[in-house]
């Protein structure tokens, strides 16, 4: 056997070796337990089964054809109450039946090195890049046929914002990294007043988003912020603050931590029956198809 016929027999096989290797690291992981099995309130905690290279499934965003709709529930409907939108993501009912919602996205961040650039362009495709519109929109259904006539932009005077609430004449909206508040009167559809800070919030991270939810009693504003990483692989003093629920008084001016060790508390609703408050955790990634379960 001549030696070229060697040395591409030797080159074959190390090709076949690395394209085994690359496969082995990138396969998708699939599900080993069954589904009613992780989920309810005794859900089968699984080994972890780690990833080098995570699963990843992005679905591209299609929107919503012309009439077509979510399916709804046994008894209920679902209409379309406004469109044409940028990026909404969090809306909030006003006692008068106006509807607010913010329009956002994450905050421009640098660095990150090629994890960041990869995240990012997976963000791409599912058409979540791209400068945040800061924008908060009043949508009103002023005919009472179910969609909204009335649209107007309330303020833009945000930074990524996301939670919204309203007690007693002030408008409270979560940017990425404080706490705001507006006068606001319900019925306007304007906010000419500049925002005033309550408080300064951990900024950015990889999850950047901040629900807000005030006590039946109007005292105090509990505020969602998540973990800056996945599973606090850049370090603890990053994590200062984060992974936990904040509690602002409003007649004090003062915050303090409510509650911690919630790696990313995402909604949180009172319970109108026990007087408690809620909220849905959305857990750590990258650790199999069965770990870790969400919870509320």
């Amino acid at each position: 056997m001549s030696k070229l016929r060697k040395f591409l027999i030797a080159l074959l096989i190390v090709f076949v070796v690395l394209g085994l290797l690359g496969w082995w690291l990138t396969r998708g992981d699939v599900s080993d337990v069954p589904f009613d099995d992780v989920t309810g309130v005794k859900p089968v905690l699984d080994k972890p089964d780690g990833e080098t290279v995570p699963t990843v499934n992005i679905a591209e965003p299609v929107g919503w054809a012309d009439g077509e709709k979510p399916t709804a529930a046994k008894g209920l409907e679902v209409a379309r109450f406004a469109e044409g939108l940028e990026h909404p993501r969090i809306i909030h009912a006003l006692p008068n039946g106006d509807i607010l919602v913010t329009l956002t996205r994450a905050p421009k961040t640098e660095g990150g090195g090629f994890t960041a650039w990869v995240a990012d362009k997976l963000m791409e495709r599912a058409g979540a890049t791209g400068p945040s519109p800061d924008e908060l929109v009043l949508l009103r259904d002023a005919d009472g046929n179910g969609k909204a006539e009335i649209r107007s932009v309330l303020t833009s005077d945000l930074s990524s914002p996301s939670g919204i609430a309203w007690h007693d004449g002030t408008l409270y909206v979560a940017n990425h990294d404080s706490l705001v508040a507006f006068p606001y009167e319900l019925g306007a559809t304007k906010i000419a007043a500049k925002p005033k800070k309550l408080m300064d919030l951990p900024a950015a991270g990889n999850h950047w988003m901040r629900n807000i939810a005030i006590d039946p009693e109007g005292e105090n504003i509990y505020i969602a912020v998540g973990s800056a990483s996945n599973i606090g692989e850049n370090g603890m003093d990053v994590e200062k603050g984060r992974a936990a629920i904040h509690e602002y008084n409003i007649a004090k001016g003062s915050n303090r931590p409510y509650a911690a060790g919630l790696r990313n508390p995402n909604g949180l609703a009172w319970n109108p029956w026990h007087n408690e408050l809620w909220t849905t955790v959305n857990e750590r990634d990258m650790l199999g198809s069965d770990l870790v379960p969400d919870y509320m």
